[in-house]
């Protein structure tokens, strides 16, 4: 099936730029979405709740603004990463904001909710639903999502264990709808190699971490710049389900990163972790593919550099 026109027609590359919990902010979908890409950020990034209202206002003018100076080069299309758990009491109200707004993409995470889908179809969006497994899939897309993000090994914050080539495989055996695939994505010959595989998009979150429009702190985009994949746990400790966090941030915390405790995955939540949880806040997640980030610059630096080397990468295959 082909992809619809919102997630084709404006991206300079085929990648989506995941949101990054407490990282992503206006600034940052901004400079994405103008250098090419789809920019996103989780709704409960936006602190107290009536902030996303002016957020959104920000983004949304921010993007005309950007079309009107530049009509041969329009912005790409925005996202919004809305947590469907239990413990977001806010959903009903940021959904009611993706609404007002007309949130062209919604990213459903940690539940898939038929309500959801419902409301964002109501306006033409479109729900994009992430996934470790292919029987998550599968409840996704029964319940109304329109495409799926397949979260495989080594993706930043909370990610599966399946290799990439065993999800998409089993995805592609019965949904031919939007797929992106996540999982330590930081080069340009990695976004072919995800379409390779199947995928139709990559989506990438860690390398605009270590972007200067990024809300995270000197000391995190450093970290993430020194940093390789070895420098990468995987644990549920900090939240009740498994992702994959920076080695050096647990020691600096005084916790011994190789020894972790298990954590019960029912005392889950995800709202707090902004507040009284260490996760995201001093425990700082990241994927393995942080090797190839050498520097932080700015996010259309790492765009044009992603997309120089996708297209090399494609001449050198056809070359071959």
């Amino acid at each position: 099936m082909a992809l619809p026109d919102i997630l084709k027609s404006k991206l300079r590359i085929p990648v989506v730029g995941a949101p990054l919990f407490i990282v992503s902010h206006p600034a940052l979908v901004l400079a994405q979405c103008t250098a090419g890409i789809v920019g996103s950020f989780p709704a409960l990034n936006a602190r107290p709740a009536e902030q996303l209202d002016e957020w959104l206002a920000e983004i949304t003018e921010g993007l005309r603004n950007h079309d009107e100076k530049s009509p041969a080069r329009p912005a790409a299309p925005f996202a919004v990463n809305q947590i469907v758990h239990r413990s977001n009491k806010r959903l009903e109200h940021d959904l009611t904001m993706c609404v007002k707004y007309k949130v062209p993409i919604v990213i459903s995470s940690l539940g898939a909710v038929p309500e959801v889908n419902e409301a964002i179809h109501s306006y033409g969006g479109i729900v994009l639903h992430d996934i470790i497994n292919n029987r998550h899939a599968n409840s996704a897309i029964r319940k109304g999502a329109d495409g799926l993000i397949a979260v495989a090994a080594g993706a930043g914050g909370h990610a599966g264990l399946l290799s990439p080539f065993a999800l998409v495989q089993e995805i592609r055996e019965w949904f031919d709808g939007p797929l992106l695939l996540s999982g330590a994505i930081a080069t340009g010959r990695a976004i072919l190699a995800a379409q390779a595989m199947g995928a139709d998009l990559a989506y990438i979150g860690s390398p605009f971490i270590s972007t200067t429009e990024a809300r995270a702190g000197d000391d995190y985009k450093k970290m993430i710049v020194d940093s390789n994949s070895s420098d990468i746990v995987y644990s549920n400790y900090f939240t009740g389900i498994h992702g994959n966090y920076l080695k050096p941030s647990i020691a600096k915390a005084g916790m011994d990163p190789d020894h972790l405790p298990e954590a019960d995955p029912s005392k889950m939540d995800f709202e707090a972790a902004t507040t009284g949880a260490k996760a995201w806040k001093d425990i700082w997640g990241c994927g393995q593919g942080i090797a190839a980030v050498k520097e932080i610059a700015p996010a259309s630096n790492l765009v044009a550099r992603l997309e120089q080397e996708y297209h090399a990468a494609k001449t050198a295959l056809c070359a071959a």
